[in-house]
């Protein structure tokens, strides 16, 4: 049985959207205007880079999938193998690393985290974070608040099911004024 965590490392509107209408993107700094005088992430902060030299294997939902490859230039993923949550055929010059699959979210982490071998999962994509979460199998959420109140777009947390307790388990300063949030799933009084 695979030991791999299943981890969520995404942005967020301060009023809790990960995407704005459209699935625009827009609104999130790009790292461009980054200087010496920026001021430096909290050392417990994790950067992408950090994060991703964990992960041995991504679920991605499929419209996740296609917003990044609507930004063109090179995949952005690298080989990193993804997982890709998807009843649609895919373009013939999609990455050599994605492969579809489809099933139950329990099925899909699962298959994920054999992947991963004896690193961890990456979860993307608005649709697979709830299903996950609505179905227990989040381990670590790693959110980065941006400073900025979009109205509308995609909510983070907008269609689950349930109550989702979450135990903040650290908060730090980042780059471009934002502020990340560590997390995992909380008990609940009836757990």
């Amino acid at each position: 049985m695979s030991t791999a965590s299943v981890n969520v490392y995404l942005a967020c509107s301060l009023d809790g959207f990960i995407a704005g209408p459209e699935h625009d993107l827009s609104w999130l700094p790009n790292g461009e205007n980054d200087t010496p005088e920026t001021p430096p992430a909290d050392p417990e902060a994790v950067g992408y880079e950090t994060f991703i030299a964990g992960i041995g294997a991504m679920l991605m939902g499929r419209r996740t999938y296609d917003v990044v490859r609507g930004f063109g230039g090179d995949w952005h993923y690298g080989d990193l193998p993804i997982h890709l949550a998807t009843h649609r055929q895919l373009d013939a010059d999609a990455p050599a690393s994605v492969t579809p699959v489809a099933g139950s979210i329990e099925t899909l982490i699962a298959d994920a985290k054999a992947a991963a071998g004896d690193k961890d999962v990456y979860l993307d994509g608005g649709d697979m974070v709830r299903q996950a979460a609505d179905a227990g199998l989040i381990d670590r959420f790693i959110i980065t608040y941006a400073p900025i109140a979009l109205g509308r777009g995609t909510p983070l947390f907008g269609a689950i099911q349930r109550y989702y307790p979450l135990e903040i388990t650290g908060s730090y300063r980042y780059s471009f004024g934002m502020l990340q949030i560590h997390a995992r799933p909380g008990r609940t009084s009836s757990s």
